[in-house]
């Protein structure tokens, strides 16, 4: 799955891949350190901030929970 700005895709793949790598090398081994990857998640979410900003995306409207509410069965306005 690309990312929401076009610019932060390859930034996503690189987190991904350490991601998935710290998943199965380490935190299925009982390493619960989560640190290997989170300088490329600082970079990546640092990405995606300014995508967020510049397609106008408010943060609000990401953060509202719509499951198990009546607002879940209205179509998108």
């Amino acid at each position: 799955m690309n990312s929401i700005g076009e610019s932060c895709n390859e930034l996503k793949q690189q987190y991904d891949v350490c991601f998935q790598t710290w998943f199965s090398d380490k935190f299925l081994k009982g390493d619960m350190n989560d640190s290997m990857c989170a300088p490329l998640f600082k970079i990546y979410q640092s990405c995606l901030k300014k995508a967020i900003k510049d397609n106008k995306i408010e943060i609000k409207d990401i953060e509202v929970n719509h499951l198990g509410t009546d607002n879940e069965k209205l179509p998108p306005s």
